[in-house]
């Protein structure tokens, strides 16, 4: 008589059990599965209008392109915290699957073009043309080693937490005040160039000695300084007990 009521509860739990884990497991699915559209109005479509043709609040979208959706969902600076915030660099909000759904939903509502998403052949691209490219396009704003530099009323953000799409995406759509440089202005294989030693940039070999926080003949100057004024006063210090 105590077996089968035994076995009815050990069958109860155990489908219990089951029955949480697909419950989760479901809602997790369920989540990730959210349709881009209601990502969209929940939280783009208060600045930018639920026709993503813009508000008081933020710009239209139309005719905008992949790679300027994708750079600016893709590096965390959109959407914004709150409206009127501005922009900066960050952790994506999404999930790489997310923010593909996303821009493809964009480019359904507002119209298509603008630049796509650019792809780049960094295994065969010449990293010393690149350098070349980069110091006469690019080191004015980003600093010549990709630090970042200053704008006016604002910074021109460091190159070296960029993935090399976002590089090229940066490079063909010109984000905030930087200028866009279509393939008038670098070719495709210019483009792949630059974002190689954009990239190069990251890890640099430092043949001629110490890094030096790669700040330029300012650290370097403070360095002989410093070691030069040393070895001035200890050569004075030698010269003074030496009687």
């Amino acid at each position: 008589m105590l077996v089968l009521p035994l076995a009815g509860f050990l069958a109860l739990t155990l489908s219990g059990h089951s029955a949480t884990g697909v419950t989760t497991a479901t809602a997790r699915t369920a989540r990730a599965a959210v349709p881009a559209a209601r990502i969209f109005l929940r939280d783009c479509a208060v600045c930018h209008g639920a026709d993503a043709r813009g508000t008081n609040r933020g710009p239209s979208l139309a005719h905008e392109g992949t790679a300027s959706l994708d750079y600016w969902i893709s590096t965390g600076r959109m959407p914004l915290s709150s409206p009127g915030a501005a922009p900066s660099r960050g952790t994506p909000k999404y999930p790489r699957r997310t923010i593909d759904a996303l821009v493809r939903y964009v480019q359904s509502i507002d119209g298509g073009g603008g630049p796509s998403i650019p792809v780049v052949n960094l295994a065969t691209a010449n990293v010393a043309a690149g350098g070349e490219l980069f110091r006469l396009n690019c080191a004015a704003c980003h600093s010549w080693a990709g630090g970042g530099g200053a704008l006016t009323a604002r910074a021109a953000p460091s190159t070296h937490q960029a993935t090399a799409t976002q590089i090229a995406e940066a490079i063909r759509v010109g984000p905030g005040r930087m200028p866009a440089f279509g393939p008038a202005a670098l070719s495709k294989r210019q483009l792949s160039e630059v974002v190689a030693y954009t990239r190069y940039l990251d890890h640099p070999d430092d043949r001629g000695g110490w890094a030096l926080g790669h700040l330029g003949p300012y650290s370097e100057g403070a360095v002989a300084v410093v070691i030069g004024l040393g070895l001035l006063v200890v050569a004075a210090r030698w010269l003074g007990t030496r009687h």
